[in-house]
């Protein structure tokens, strides 16, 4: 008996890996997180196979469907929206799977992030521009952020920021990041990303808190920050630079 924990990526159910998907099609129990992963993305599931909505559930309450699961031998699909290694909140699941001695495996999902880049038909890291992509969130009911990696810290970096679960943090987001980005630096609002009411909103620092507010975004969104969102002039990389040789592009030899 396995737990499969599955990322089902952020909304879109053709974004699940093939892999995620035959999983979900033969595990006799499937448990999804209802609030992020559409039941679209679940449907798939085995005739007559138990299929639970854990959104509702505590964790003792989800733990006691994997132990009943794994006494009758069932192989469990866990499925968690996203990519399952990022705020998928498996580590305290996986600590116990541990100590009952039952088997599991993570299957990646396609990020929230990428997605949202890939729907904006953009490429966050461009020559001289943007290398680096920091993906972070802030501090409000949930868990404290560990020293050293407030918003002021990583902003000193002025890499991109993806910063999850802080839509309705925007004050402190630009309370942090406005001295050091400025005030005009873009902003980008990825609401519900694969979703068929998915939505974008552009802004800066000084103006995106009041647009989402007139827009009444309250959960389920992505804030992107970074001078990345306004490049259009850079250089071209040397990756595919007819000038620039290497290992499988070799310097040719001038004819003779």
């Amino acid at each position: 008996m396995t737990v499969y924990f599955i990322g089902a990526g952020p909304g879109d159910p053709d974004l699940i890996t093939v892999k995620g998907q035959r999983l979900i099609a033969r595990c006799p129990v499937c448990l999804y997180a209802g609030s992020l992963v559409p039941e679209a993305v679940v449907a798939g599931a085995p005739e007559g196979a138990r299929v639970i909505d854990t959104a509702p559930l505590h964790l003792d309450e989800i733990m006691a469907e994997i132990e009943t699961a794994h006494a009758a031998g069932h192989d469990v699909a866990r499925v968690h929206s996203g990519d399952p290694s990022l705020y998928g909140a498996i580590a305290e699941q996986i600590r116990r799977l541990r100590a009952a001695g039952i088997d599991f495996q993570i299957i990646p999902g396609v990020p929230a992030y990428a997605a949202a880049a890939a729907a904006l038909g953009q490429e966050l890291t461009v020559p001289e521009v943007a290398q680096t992509v920091i993906l972070t969130r802030t501090a409000m009911k949930s868990s404290q952020m560990p020293e050293g990696e407030d918003l002021a810290t990583l902003g000193r970096s002025r890499a991109t920021l993806a910063i999850h679960l802080s839509v309705r943090n925007l004050l402190h987001v630009e309370r942090e990041l406005a001295p050091i980005y400025g005030a005009d630096c873009p902003v980008i609002v990825a609401y519900r990303v694969g979703w068929p009411d998915e939505a974008f909103l552009r802004g800066t620092l000084a103006d995106i808190r009041a647009k989402v507010r007139a827009e009444k975004l309250t959960r389920t969104a992505l804030v992107f920050v970074g001078r990345i969102f306004e490049a259009t002039e850079f250089p071209d990389s040397a990756l595919y630079d007819a000038a620039t040789p290497h290992i499988l592009r070799p310097k040719r030899k001038k004819s003779a």
